[in-house]
């Protein structure tokens, strides 16, 4: 029995889901309905480009000049507790709903496959003006006078990478103040908590319903000098887990469940206080802003990174 746990332990169901180029960026917010972690997706539609901008190199490998440039490959990982059925079904329903033609494959995967497969491509990034995320594999990099954001997101969502964790960090450096106390719902491996107290925010709190986000957000918050009461973190649901008032609330999720939280957040936001919106793709926007305009919120800001939009927000007082 105990060697039957053993190996369940590091097993993994890789999902992997191709889709013509044209449909990736939906295709992939849809892939991160299914789970808030373990997606990576290739896309070498822009191969020569993307690697001179990078690498400032002209040496490409001839099996990545190989690769179909018309279609990409989404990559989920699903935990050996939850089941890739129910996964896949979901995905071919939302894929379908939306006319997006695709190939659906399953297949276990070890786990230091999963992390080698992405750890590669995630090297130190500088985001906005003053930060600079740096997962704590590398060992090599140049702060030039930037704040370093340490992280290992483990199995929790939120590297930077992802257009929408960018918009919403860039989005947090222009509003953080001193005394700026910041909510993060659905905080994953805590990075816009974290990014919010090098900004100078004066505390943060986080909460997720994903208990091993919750552990890899205390983690990475530690591994940046931050502990409680100036980082707290808990595991549950907004309404139960969170009390009190907050300058700043911050969600990077995804629309449909942005759209519950519009019901709920205006009790956790201070008069004057901004909600900070993410995980949005273009194609849900009218459905968002009819949900923002009927829990009155007036949209301060509108920002867009290939496709994802991130919203800024403010309530007006309360009687």
């Amino acid at each position: 029995m105990g060697m039957t746990n053993d190996v369940t332990q590091d097993r993994w169901t890789e999902i992997a889901v191709t889709v013509a180029t044209a449909d990736l960026e939906l295709a992939g917010s849809i892939a991160n309905m299914v789970v808030p972690y373990g997606i990576y997706i290739e896309d070498y539609s822009a191969l020569e480009e993307e690697t001179l901008a990078i690498a400032h190199i002209d040496l490409i490998e001839e099996t990545l000049l190989q690769r179909d440039r018309t279609k990409g490959i989404i990559h989920i990982y699903v935990n050996p507790e939850e089941n890739p059925l129910e996964a896949t079904a979901f995905l071919t329903e939302r894929l379908n709903s939306c006319g997006i033609a695709h190939d659906v494959t399953v297949a276990d995967c070890r786990v230091e496959d999963w992390q080698n497969n992405w750890k590669q491509y995630f090297k130190p990034m500088p985001i906005g003006k003053r930060l600079l995320i740096r997962p704590l594999w590398e060992t090599e990099f140049e702060a030039d006078g930037r704040q370093v954001l340490n992280i290992e997101p483990g199995l929790a969502f939120g590297t930077g990478a992802h257009p929408t964790t960018r918009l919403c960090l860039e989005t947090l450096e222009d509003y953080i103040r001193p005394d700026s106390t910041v909510l993060d719902i659905g905080c994953g491996s805590g990075i816009l908590s974290i990014a919010s107290l090098l900004l100078g925010a004066k505390s943060a709190f986080g909460v997720d319903i994903d208990s091993l986000a919750v552990k890899t957000a205390a983690a990475n918050a530690r591994e940046n000098g931050f502990t409680a009461p100036v980082f707290t973190v808990v595991q549950g649901d907004l309404s139960e887990k969170v009390s009190g008032k907050f300058k700043i609330v911050v969600a990077n999720i995804v629309a449909d469940i942005i759209m519950q939280f519009n019901t709920q957040v205006g009790a956790f936001l201070e008069d004057g206080g901004v909600y900070i919106t993410g995980g949005i793709i273009e194609a849900r926007e009218d459905d968002v802003l009819r949900s923002f305009d009927a829990n009155g919120f007036t949209v301060l800001e509108r920002r867009e990174n290939n496709g994802w939009l991130v919203f800024v927000l403010q309530r007006a007082a309360q009687d």
